[in-house]
């Protein structure tokens, strides 16, 4: 079904908006809570795991499936060592900081949007992120949303294995969907051992990467079995998102169901285009020493290589809009 006109950007001052309400989430990153070490120690049997699933974890507690069959393994070559007491009491320790959030957020109805990392350490972060599914996700409106990286060639299996077993467990999938921010080190560590990268060769691929999870939960959102933030800076895969939700009648403004999100000065004509068109939008915001935050907005202008066009798009549109209102005849 063809967008809509109303979702086209806004040309003229007279357009007016409001947000009913705020949107807001509370950001977490797996790795200010749990070692790094810890992290890859997960991770490694994890994939050990699901390469030979007779191997027992008895750590391990139920949740969602982190891998799918595609999923690469070549980080994990041997057998990893079983975790030591010190270790399993850190990964409890661990669990403990993410489930106090949980409860934390859930106090003040505030949402915890849990993001996603390098593949050496994601099974174990998805695996955490599962298990407060498992807890804050089940039988109620979610709380907590996990992070799928579109860039990854197993993104889409992954997310299928995950609501797969999401449904038959009576779990509501809460997701961000990103394209991913780690192209470089993905690429040249699976180069350093030998094995292909997990990232899509072409920047196409990931976009119908990206579209293609987009609908299979933009599907789940209108049975109400889901909830989906869309962060993205991309006109045409905001386009396609918005012209979905439309067809399959997934209500806007007022509905936590369906969000959409990109970071603060940038891209706001898309923004403001999707507000327009009564999509609830947030502006993410990231604060902290700008060495801290430089890395992460290097990290976003890779993963969003066409957001600078989007930028001179933007700068075009505010030199018309200036020119109209100087020489208004």
């Amino acid at each position: 079904m063809p967008i809509s006109a109303s979702f086209l950007p806004p040309s003229s001052p007279r357009l007016s908006f409001r947000l009913d309400r705020q949107i807001s989430f509370a950001c977490v990153k797996i790795t200010a809570i749990c070692p790094l070490a810890l992290l890859e120690r997960i991770s490694h049997l994890l994939r050990w795991q699901h390469s030979h699933p007779a191997f027992r974890l008895p750590w391990k507690a139920e949740a969602l499936p982190v891998l799918a069959p595609s999923s690469p393994t070549y980080h994990t070559c041997s057998e990893p060592e079983p975790l030591s007491p010190t270790e399993e009491n850190d990964l409890i320790s661990a669990e403990q900081r993410l489930f106090q959030l949980c409860r934390a957020g859930e106090a003040v109805s505030l949402p915890l949007l849990v993001d996603a990392e390098y593949t050496a350490v994601q099974p174990a972060i998805d695996y955490f992120i599962y298990r407060a599914f498992a807890e804050y996700n089940k039988g109620r409106e979610p709380l907590v949303y996990g992070t799928i990286q579109a860039y990854l060639k197993d993104s889409l299996p992954r997310l299928i294995e995950a609501s797969e077993a999401a449904k038959k467990q009576g779990i509501s999938m809460a997701l961000k969907l990103v394209r991913g921010a780690y192209i470089t080190r993905e690429s040249a560590e699976a180069k350093s051992l030998g094995a292909p990268s997990p990232v899509h060769s072409l920047i196409t691929d990931t976009h119908s990467c990206y579209n293609a999870c987009t609908s299979l939960m933009l599907e789940k959102v209108s049975k109400g079995k889901a909830s989906l933030l869309l962060a993205t800076h991309n006109f045409e895969s905001a386009k396609l998102a918005a012209g979905k939700a439309e067809e399959l009648g997934i209500m806007k403004r007022g509905q936590s169901g369906l969000q959409f999100a990109q970071l603060k000065g940038m891209s706001d004509s898309l923004s403001l285009g999707l507000v327009k068109a009564g999509f609830e939008v947030s502006k993410y915001l990231p604060f902290g020493p700008v060495e801290s935050v430089m890395p992460y907005l290097i990290r976003r202008a890779e993963e969003n290589r066409g957001m600078l066009a989007a930028t001179f798009m933007d700068i075009e549109r505010l030199r018309t809009e200036l020119k109209r209102r100087i020489l208004p005849f």
